[in-house]
C-alpha cells in the first residue's frame, strides 16, 4: 500500500509512497532484520530501540479492522520489547465491532477501514466526555478481489460485473459480460460462489463505496453499510475466513486485503476501470489511486475522502485507508500515557518504516506529519 501524486496533501503523499516501493501487504509481520534482546531471547525490530514509552504502563486495550492486523502485531511486539511491563491487546475483530468496543468504553482506541459515520461520532461523545472520537489514518492499500478458476489465471471484471456477481444478477461463469472481458478465457459454465464478510466491516463498506460510485446503474444498496447489505452468496468471518473460503472453492470469488490473497497464494482480479489496460491489485497501482485522497475531517480529525471512480492509468479505484480511532480529550487516565505513547510510535519515522517489514506502506509525509502532530494533544 501507498500513496503518489496531486498537489499539496497528495504530492507530499506521492512522494513518500513512491519512495517506499512498490510494496503488498502481508498478513503477518516479518521476524527478519532482527537483534535479540538484552537477555539473549525472543528477537524485536532494531526500531524498538528508539521507542520512547513516556510512562506507558499497565494494559492497554484496542480492538477493530483485520487489515492492519499485520502492521498491529509488529507494532506490538516492538513497542512490547521496548516498554517494560506494558501489554497492548489487539483484537482483529473488524471495523464495526471496533467501533461499537470503542463507543461502549470497553477500548481505549479502535482499528477501522471507514471513518465514524456522523451517528458514531454523536455516540463517542458519550465515552469522550467533552470530546470526540476522531480518525487517525495509520496505513491504506487495495481490498483485492480473490477467486479460484482452475484455468483461469488474468481474470478481468469491471464495477458493473463485479456489482452484479455480488448482488446475485451474474451466476455463471461463462457469462457474456464476464466472456466480454475475458476474450480467448475458458471460462466453464459452472456456478459463481460469492463469498462476503458476515460481520461488520470496513472492507465491506469501501468495496460498496466503490461499487455505487463506479457501477451507480448496477449497486443500488447502501455505501455506508459496513454490513454486507446484498441477498445471496456466502458469507466467512473476518477477511481470514473469507480468503480461506475462496481457497478451498473452486468456482469461487470474494473480496479482503491483498495480504491475504498474498499469503493464501489466491489468484486476483485485474478491474477494466476505463483507462488503456486493466489495472492489477498491487500496491503501487493502489497508491496512484490513493493519491487523490483529500482531507475532509475538521480540527483534530484527519478523515480523508477517497476517489474510487479514477481512471487515471495504472490506477486501482478499490481501496481503503485504516484509521484509528481515539478521543481527543476525556480518554482515560490510567490509560492515556500507554495510548499516547503507542500511537507516537505508531505514527513515528520509526514505527512507519517498520511497515516495509511487513509489506506494509508508509503514510505519506504530508498526512503522517499531521497525525503527529495531534496525537500528543490527546487527553
Amino acid at each position: 500500500m501507498k500513496l503518489s501524486r496531486k498537489n499539496g496533501l497528495r504530492a507530499s503523499a506521492i512522494g513518500a509512497l513512491v519512495v517506499s516501493g512498490a510494496l503488498v501487504l502481508s498478513a503477518c509481520g516479518s521476524d527478519d532484520n532482527t537483534e535479540p534482546t538484552k537477555g539473549g531471547g525472543e528477537k524485536t525490530s532494531a526500531a524498538a530501540s528508539n521507542i520512547k514509552c513516556d510512562g506507558a504502563k499497565g494494559q492497554l486495550l484496542a480492538a477493530g479492522s483485520s487489515a492492519q492486523k499485520g502492521a498491529m502485531d509488529l507494532w506490538v511486539k516492538n513497542f512490547q520489547a521496548a516498554c517494560d511491563g506494558v501489554e497492548v491487546n489487539y483484537q482483529a475483530i473488524g471495523s464495526g465491532g471496533g467501533i461499537t468496543k470503542f463507543n461502549q468504553g470497553q477500548v481505549a482506541f479502535a482499528g477501522s477501514d471507514s471513518a465514524l459515520k456522523d451517528e458514531e461520532v454523536a455516540e463517542s461523545k458519550k465515552i469522550c466526555k467533552g470530546g470526540t472520537g476522531i480518525n487517525l489514518p495509520m496505513v491504506g492499500g487495495p481490498i483485492a478481489i480473490g477467486y479460484k478458476l482452475e484455468g483461469v489465471d488474468n481474470l478481468v471484471l469491471d464495477a458493473s460485473t463485479l456489482a452484479k456477481i455480488f448482488d446475485n444478477k451474474i451466476t455463471k461463469w461463462n457469462d457474456p459480460a464476464i466472456a466480454k472481458l475475458n476474450p480467448g478465457a475458458k471460462l466453464p459454465e459452472s456456478t459463481i460462489q460469492a463469498f462476503h464478510r458476515s460481520d461488520e466491516s470496513g472492507t465491506t463498506q469501501n468495496l460498496g463505496k466503490y461499487l455505487s460510485t463506479a457501477a451507480a446503474a448496477d449497486w443500488k444498496h447502501d455505501p455506508k453499510s459496513k454490513s454486507w447489505p446484498a441477498q445471496g452468496g456466502q458469507a466467512a468471518n473476518g477477511s481470514s475466513g473469507v480468503a480461506t473460503a475462496v481457497k478451498d472453492a473452486e468456482g469461487s470469488i470474494g473480496y479482503f486485503e491483498l495480504s491475504y490473497a498474498t499469503a493464501n497464494k489466491i489468484s486476483t482480479v485485474s478491474l477494466n476501470t476505463g483507462a488503456s489496460a486493466p489495472v492489477a491489485a498491487t500496491s503501487e497501482n493502489a497508491s496512484k489511486a490513493i493519491a487523490a485522497a483529500k482531507v475532509k475531517g475538521t480540527g483534530n480529525d484527519v478523515a480523508l475522502s477517497l476517489d474510487y471512480a479514477t481512471k487515471a492509468e495504472g490506477a486501482y479505484p478499490l481501496i481503503l485507508v485504516t484509521y484509528e480511532i481515539a478521543c481527543d480529550k476525556g480518554n482515560k487516565a490510567e490509560t492515556l500515557p500507554t495510548l499516547k505513547a503507542f500511537l507516537n510510535y505508531t505514527v513515528s519515522d520509526e514505527g512507519q518504516k517498520v511497515l516495509a517489514e511487513a509489506g506494509y506502506a508508509p503514510l505519506p509525509a504530508e498526512i503522517a506529519a499531521k497525525v503527529r502532530a495531534i496525537v500528543p494533544t490527546l487527553s
